[in-house]
C-alpha cells in the first residue's frame, strides 16, 4: 500500500506495546499523535531515533501529543529495548506473522512504510523509516519519509507547534 498523504484519514490501529497494553488510534483522537516507524528494536539508528523522543517526551506530553514508536518485533522484544533504554512512551509490537512465519505486519503495510529493501544484493522486506504527525480528529498533517535520524525529533516538535 502507498504512503498515507497528508490531509488524509490516517488508519485505525489497536497494537498492543511492551507491557501488553492494547493502544487504538480511536483512543487518541483529543490531541495530536506521533506514530515513528523504525526497522528494528536496540540497532543503533533505532536507539539513537526511540532516545530522541525519550529526551523530549516530557516536551510532546506539555503540548498534549501521543507519542507511539512502532516496529515488527513482539512485545517481549520491545520491553527489554524499553527498558534498556528507559524510554517513557509505547513502543507497539506489530507482529503479525504469515503461514510461513515471515513478518506480515498489517498496521506497517496500512501505513505504505512495509517496503522492499536491498542490502549487498539481497532484496528483503522491511521497514521504511517514517514518522507520521496525526492532528487531532485523525487527519495525518506532516510525514517523514526515509527519516534521517540527527535532530528528527526535533524537528517533528517544531511541526507540533505549527498545528
Amino acid at each position: 500500500m502507498p504512503l498515507i498523504e497528508e490531509g488524509k484519514k490516517a488508519p485505525a490501529f489497536n497494537l498492543p506495546d511492551q507491557e501488553g497494553v492494547k493502544h487504538r488510534l480511536s483512543d487518541y483522537t483529543d490531541g495530536p499523535v506521533v506514530l515513528f516507524f523504525y526497522p528494528k528494536d536496540m540497532t543503533s539508528g533505532c536507539t539513537d531515533q526511540a532516545c530522541q523522543f525519550r529526551d523530549m517526551h516530557v516536551k510532546f506530553k506539555k503540548k498534549g501529543v501521543s507519542v507511539f514508536g512502532i516496529s515488527i518485533l513482539n512485545s517481549k522484544s520491545k520491553k527489554k529495548f524499553a527498558e534498556k533504554e528507559s524510554l517513557t512512551y509505547p513502543l507497539l509490537a506489530d507482529d503479525r506473522v504469515n503461514a510461513d512465519k515471515k513478518p506480515d505486519p498489517e498496521i506497517c503495510q496500512k501505513y505504505g512504510v512495509w517496503v522492499e529493501k536491498s542490502m549487498y544484493g539481497k532484496k528483503y522486506m522491511g521497514i521504511q523509516r517514517t514518522t507520521y504527525l496525526i492532528a487531532p480528529g485523525g487527519k495525518v498533517a506532516r510525514r517523514w519519509d526515509k527519516v534521517k535520524v540527527p535532530g528528527h525529533a526535533e524537528e517533528v516538535m517544531e511541526a507540533v507547534k505549527e498545528l
